[in-house]
Parts: C-alpha cells; sequence; structure tokens
C-alpha cells in the first residue's frame, strides 16, 4: 500500500519540504531506496551516503542538511522510524487456537483468543492470556501466566511458576526460571542450595534470544516494566531490575543485585553481586561494576570508575610507551649527570 509524503507527515507529527504528493510504497535503506520509497538520516556520519541516495524521500530531524530528495521532517527521527516501519511492516499475529499437537496440562485455562502452536507445553495450572500467543515448541511449565498480548517465541522455556506480563515479548531460546547459581561449599565440595523463588516479568519487557533469568532462591526475581533485555544477557537469582532499563547483548548481573529505573548495561558489561544501581546509572562496555554506582553516573572500567576518569586514565596508558622512553631517558642523563658530579667534587 502506497502513502503519500504528507500522511506520512501527519502520522509522526512532521512536516514535508517538498511534494507532499509523493507516493511512498516502502522503506529503505540510503543504498537500497529508489524514487518511490522513504529512507531515512537518523546519525550525521551517514550525511554522505543521504546525499548520494536515489531515494524520493528521506526522513530526518531538525537541521538535517539540504538534499535532493523530498524531506520529512520531524523533531525525533528515530521514534519517527520506529512509527512508520511498524506501519509498512505490522506485527502478524497468529490465529486463535490450540493446535492439535500441542499438550495442555490439567487446569491450565488458555484463553479462547490466544494461540498455542505445534508442539508447545502449557503445564499445569497455568494461565494463558486473552490474545496471548505460545508459538512451535515452547514450553510453559505448571502455575505460569501469560498476560494478555504477550508472546512466547519458539523455544522458549518458563520454569514453573514464571509470570510474564502484558505485551512482553520473550525471543526463542530464552529461558526465565532456571535455578539460580546456588551452592554452600565446604571442604572442597558443593551444597546445592534449593531455589524456591520465581520469576515475575512485568509488562512491556523485551527479552533476546537465549537470555536467561534465574529464579530466586526465596522471594523474586523481578524484571520491571518497559526494560528491554537484548540477546544472551544473564540475569542471576533475586535480582530486581527497575522500570525502562537497558540491557545489551552478554551483559551480566550477578545475584541479588538491584537496577534503578532506566538503569543502561552496555554490551558485555558486568554487575557484581549484592550492589545497587540507582537510576540512570550507567555501565560503559566490556566493563564491571563492582562496587554501587550512584544514580545518575556513568561508570566505565575494570573495576569501573567514574567515565571521565576512566576516559582519562585509558589516553594515559596510550602514552605509557613515550613516557617510558623518556623517564629511561631522563634515567639516563640524571645518572651521567651524578656522575660528572661526582668526579668534579672528587677533584677539589
Amino acid at each position: 500500500m502506497a502513502y503519500s509524503l504528507a500522511e506520512l507527515a501527519a502520522l509522526v507529527g512532521g512536516r514535508v519540504e517538498g511534494d507532499p504528493e509523493r507516493a511512498v510504497e516502502s522503506i529503505q535503506t540510503l543504498a537500497a531506496a529508489g524514487p518511490r520509497d522513504l529512507s531515512f538520516l537518523t546519525h550525521p556520519r551517514y550525511r554522505e551516503q543521504a546525499a548520494a541516495s536515489a531515494a524520493g524521500a528521506i526522513l530526518v530531524g531538525p537541521g538535517a542538511p539540504p538534499l535532493q530528495a523530498d524531506l520529512l521532517v520531524v523533531g525525533d527521527a528515530a521514534q519517527a522510524l520506529a512509527r512508520l516501519i511498524a506501519l509498512f511492516h505490522p506485527p502478524r499475529r497468529p490465529a486463535p487456537g490450540v493446535h492439535p499437537t500441542a499438550v495442555v496440562g490439567e487446569g491450565a485455562r488458555v484463553d479462547p483468543t490466544a494461540h498455542v502452536g505445534a508442539y508447545a507445553v502449557i503445564g499445569a495450572g497455568s494461565d494463558i492470556g486473552p490474545g496471548a500467543a505460545v508459538h512451535a515448541l515452547a514450553v510453559v511449565g505448571r502455575d505460569c501466566s501469560l498476560g494478555a498480548g504477550a508472546v512466547l517465541h519458539p523455544h522458549v522455556v518458563l520454569y514453573d511458576g514464571t509470570a510474564v506480563g502484558e505485551r512482553s515479548e520473550i525471543h526463542a531460546g530464552a529461558v526465565l526460571g532456571s535455578d539460580g547459581f546456588g551452592y554452600a561449599s565446604a571442604a572442597g565440595r558443593h551444597t546445592k542450595i534449593p531455589q524456591a523463588g520465581r520469576v515475575i516479568v512485568e509488562a512491556d519487557v523485551e527479552v533476546g534470544a537465549n537470555a536467561t533469568i534465574d529464579r530466586a532462591t526465596l522471594g523474586e526475581t523481578r524484571i520491571g516494566a518497559g526494560t528491554k533485555i537484548d540477546n544472551l544477557v544473564q540475569v542471576g537469582h533475586n535480582v530486581e531490575i527497575g522500570e525502562a532499563c537497558i540491557l545489551c547483548g552478554q551483559a551480566g548481573i550477578a545475584g541479588s543485585t538491584r537496577l534503578g529505573r532506566g538503569v543502561v548495561l552496555a554490551g558485555q558489561a558486568g554487575v557484581g553481586g549484592h550492589l545497587t544501581l540507582g537510576d540512570f546509572a550507567q555501565v560503559a562496555a566490556k566493563s564491571a561494576a563492582l562496587s554501587p554506582v550512584a544514580a545518575g553516573v556513568k561508570v566505565g572500567g575494570i573495576p569501573a570508575i567514574e567515565l571521565g576518569k576512566w576516559r582519562r586514565e585509558v589516553v594515559l596508558r596510550g602514552r605509557l610507551e613515550e613516557m617510558g622512553r623518556k623517564l629511561a631517558e631522563l634515567t639516563r642523563r640524571l645518572a651521567a649527570l651524578e656522575e660528572r658530579l661526582g668526579a668534579e667534587s672528587e677533584e677539589d
């Protein structure tokens, strides 16, 4: 379906610079777009590609450079792009119903508008809410709940007692509710501490492929509403993650740590156990937060320290070779000076 540029502008609260009647049939990258496509410029580094693009129209933010294409100008190009991609690529909702090969345990409740795919398993006493989807080969344990509109992609596993909130989406291979890593060690032997708690995922959470969220030893491991978790992230037992956090790929959080609202862990960042990261704290990529981080503070490095200080230390490390040569030269000159002064003193 084609839309006029004016229609798209009205949808995202933007304005048109150029032909408002230009027909747009799809959204494409700057390199792939043609005259009937809308492309986008959301970062200054792509200005040259935008200038060379054959796109008929380009979505830009305020202060964009002049371009040959018609422009759709918005206050926040990234937000507008998300809405427009959703318009041209609406999510596909599977048909309601339970596939004949699915297994539904005793006392489980599946809403008539929900979808349960081929070879999926719904454990006894579990509740699948309105419009929810449990795709093929996903496993929902006993006494779990899946809120309205929530989605479990293929091969997701919810261990017993796990709750997933409304509109949350769990991607393929993720495991929620597996045992926390808890052992009592003595005399070279490791005794497993039973993990008797559960996992609660609140509304509008997204969990990436092959991520793992451990059940609590006692009580709850909780993921706050609106939090987004990337692929291959590990969340330990009894962790509490606040609302609207971002956990990027391969980040890891050790047990009993608490993240406030809006915390960001960049790729491969790690957080030690029994710590608190305040609201809107950030941990840089490949860093390890081994002590508490105050609200709003950005840290980096191993162990993580205030980000500005860490960057200055990185710059200094890059100069160590040069500084070493200078120190060796100064040491040599000092030794020569001391030798000369010593010789002069003997002559006197």
